[in-house]
């Protein structure tokens, strides 16, 4: 295609912008650079009109804008310009032609925008096995040059701000959750915070009108008051600050709906129980500017214990640096506090981008870092070790830093035991994990690690490799992909051999064969949506990470067996539990391993009707399977659950000041049982009432933090 070199006004006007974002910095050459791909853009796209009846030239110029705030390089610019016109200009612009006039670099970031853009990631539940290979397709673009998902984000970012123009409702819902789903996670683990909430707001919109207005009204009734509010914290801060001569710019930010709409859900409370909605943020000039306004800060509010975090000497894995604070202000309410110095801003705002912001290159380690993680993830999703939506958790996924005995930081899924640590040093001392101590004492296998937790692993070479069970105390995708290749290479034979023998059971309660229930429609479609082959569907019931009861959901023979337990239907009960499908029912709550709410739970036949059980509980392993009914608890369960926690202390006299802690925290603590051990320290079973297992983690995860507690645990009783 021939460039035509003269310049239109509206291609001067367009450069001026960019100047001007820019705040000047154009070469000469690169200003000539930006009007050659303007020039080629607006001829490639001559005659054709986006949805909303503006020209189509108007997406890339407003992607190459939302680029240049960003502050990213020219040749990233000049490709969003660009990006479209392979895909989208009816054959008249090919890759060559970009090559040919534009160079090597900057076609690679066009072709992978292009290849990134013909696929149709998989969103929800029930996507067909091909979409697979898109994943990889869009993790082996974004290797090649991490540009290609800069220029993607931003294409992705105005397109989600002008879909309100898509007629066609399925399009635009499926637009959302893919940005809600993919892109909002990619630019989470990249840490560009702009794009990130933005991109998730927009989505939000689109999949939950309702609740988004509503989120917006009833934050706009509070913005005036908590306005006030906030701007009183920060003039206290600034005049402080001042008066101790640290320069500082301090502001205050509120969290997206987005954000806000989900910790109401995920938290189960109302806008009002909802604190941190506002948070401010010190800007000062270097990192010991930042520890001294910390000083400020406690000075000035009394800190929450336990809340704060120094992610500036121990950065998150996406180069996120800032020091975070909670107190409690005059007010009496916690109030977030950040400090930070402007470049630690800068890459705050706009994560690995902001690396373009202050180098002419992005680190090397920064980048190698990220390109083998993304290499990473397409052998394993390849291999089939790591599912669609184990990326996805894998993307969304908050952290905790870690180090190694030597000082080393490991940064970890939030929620990660010693063996995920293990898995992260190296996968053969993963696989010969024998046990491990943190901060010095030795830890149980599901001990969940805490921000700046030291751990050391304890390794026998002998062993002859993971167990089965690890599976389920693993919290990364990764380190469960890791466990399952071990199986697979080794045992997958034993594997699917065991999830057949499982099956064989599940054939006898349902009247069916074991190749009939393999032919079975509904498990065929299950195993289609999940691209598993018969032999994988095998291997994963084999394993355990498919539970019979999994499988019989499945195959719907739930439905079936509710006229069994109609029997114990009692009106006007409440909706304490829902038993395959049947809510209302007369249920009692075991008091052997006391379940709460967030438990995996079965009802079990009884002589009292049904009671509910934990998974795994010591006392329905020998019951008659036809007896054990799947359940789980009412979304809107309420109440409060007993449940029983087993406490060792050094000294009996401690047990009192322990309690007092724990009711500080609205639990109840309604019997204590104190036992002496024969090395001299005391332990003690409480009785206590919590409304759910986040409420009891909180709990026992607080009262590891004490210095007077030895360990701590849940136990049966």
């Amino acid at each position: 295609m021939k460039i035509d070199t003269s310049i239109s006004e509206e291609a001067s006007r367009f450069v001026r912008d960019i100047e001007g974002i820019l705040k000047g910095k154009l070469s000469p050459e690169n200003r000539e650079l930006i009007l050659k791909a303007y020039s080629f853009a607006e001829i490639a796209h001559e005659g054709d009109y986006r949805l909303s009846g503006e020209p189509f030239i108007e997406h890339p110029k407003e992607v190459a804008r939302i680029l240049a705030r960003l502050g990213v390089d020219i040749p990233s610019i000049v490709a969003g310009l660009l990006h479209d016109t392979v895909e989208d200009s009816h054959g008249k612009v090919t890759l060559e032609m970009i090559e040919e006039n534009f160079g090597k670099e900057i076609a690679r970031i066009v072709d992978g925008v292009t290849k990134v853009s013909r696929i149709n990631a998989p969103v929800g539940e029930g996507r067909v096995k091909d979409k697979i290979e898109t994943i990889q397709k869009m993790l082996f673009a974004m290797a090649e040059d991490i540009r290609v998902i800069f220029v993607k984000l931003a294409d992705r970012l105005h397109n989600m701000r002008t879909l309100e123009h898509v007629r066609d409702e399925e399009k635009r819902l499926y637009k959302a959750r893919e940005t809600l789903e993919i892109y909002a996670p990619i630019a989470h683990k990249l840490g560009i915070h702009t794009i990130k909430a933005e991109l998730e707001d927009l989505a939000f919109k689109i999949l939950h009108r309702e609740e988004y207005y509503k989120m917006k009204a009833l934050i706009a009734e509070k913005k005036k008051e908590r306005e006030a509010r906030t701007s009183e914290y920060i003039s206290m801060l600034q005049t402080a600050l001042a008066k101790h001569g640290v320069k500082a710019k301090v502001e205050g930010r509120y969290k997206h709906y987005y954000s806000i709409w989900r910790k109401m859900q995920e938290k189960k409370k109302s806008l009002d129980e909802i604190y941190d909605l506002i948070a401010i943020r010190a800007i000062v000039e270097d990192v010991r500017a930042c520890y001294t306004a910390l000083g400020v800060v406690h000075s000035l509010w009394k800190p929450l214990p336990g809340r704060f975090k120094d992610y500036i000497a121990a950065p998150k894995s996406n180069g996120y640096r800032s020091l975070h604070t909670t107190v409690i202000t005059h007010y009496g309410e916690p109030l977030e506090v950040q400090i930070r110095d402007e470049k630690m801003h800068q890459e705050a705002e706009y994560g690995l981008i902001a690396h373009w912001i202050y180098k002419e290159r992005i680190d090397v380690s920064t980048m190698q870092k990220w390109i083998t993680m993304l290499l990473e993830w397409k052998r394993e999703v390849s291999e089939g070790l790591l599912g669609v939506g184990d990326l996805k958790r894998e993307l969304e996924l908050d952290e905790v830093f870690v180090f190694t005995p030597k000082g080393e930081i490991k940064h970890l899924p939030k929620g990660s035991t010693p063996i995920d640590f293990a898995y992260s040093i190296h996968t053969e001392v993963g696989h010969h994990f024998a046990g491990a101590k943190v901060n010095g004492r030795m830890v149980p296998i599901d001990y969940e690690l805490q921000n700046g937790d030291v751990v050391e692993i304890i390794v026998n070479r002998s062993s002859k490799g993971p167990s089965l069970d690890w599976i389920r105390y693993a919290k990364s995708p990764r380190t469960k992909a890791k466990i399952r290749k071990f199986f697979k290479e080794r045992y997958v034979e034993e594997m699917a051999e065991k999830g057949k023998e499982i099956l064989r059971g599940i054939s006898r309660r349902v009247g069916k064969g074991v190749e009939e229930i393999l032919e079975d429609e509904k498990l065929r479609l299950y195993m289609e949506t999940q691209a598993f082959t018969e032999k994988e569907l095998l291997v994963r019931i084999g394993e355990g990470s498919l539970s019979k009861e999994r499988i019989l959901e499945i195959l719907g023979v739930i439905e079936k067996r509710k006229k069994r337990i109609q029997k114990f239907k009692k009106k006007k009960t409440s909706p304490l539990v829902i038993i395959e499908g049947l809510t209302g029912l007369d249920v009692h709550i075991a008091k052997c391993c006391r379940p709460v709410p967030g438990d995996r739970i079965v009802a079990v036949v009884s002589r009292r009707g049904l009671t509910i059980h934990r998974v795994g509980c010591k006392n329905i392993k020998n019951v008659d399977q036809d007896k054990v009914f799947y359940a789980q608890w009412a979304p809107d369960v309420t109440g409060e659950f007993l449940t029983s926690v087993l406490i060792e202390v050094e000294r009996k006299s401690d047990i009192g000041s322990i309690i007092e802690q724990i009711e500080s925290g609205s639990v109840r603590v309604e019997k204590v049982e104190m036992k002496e051990t024969p090395w001299g320290t005391s332990r003690a079973i409480l009785s206590t009432r919590v409304k759910d297992i986040d409420q009891l983690n909180s709990v026992i995860s607080e009262l590891k933090k004490s210095k007077k507690v030895i360990s701590v645990e849940r136990v049966m009783t």
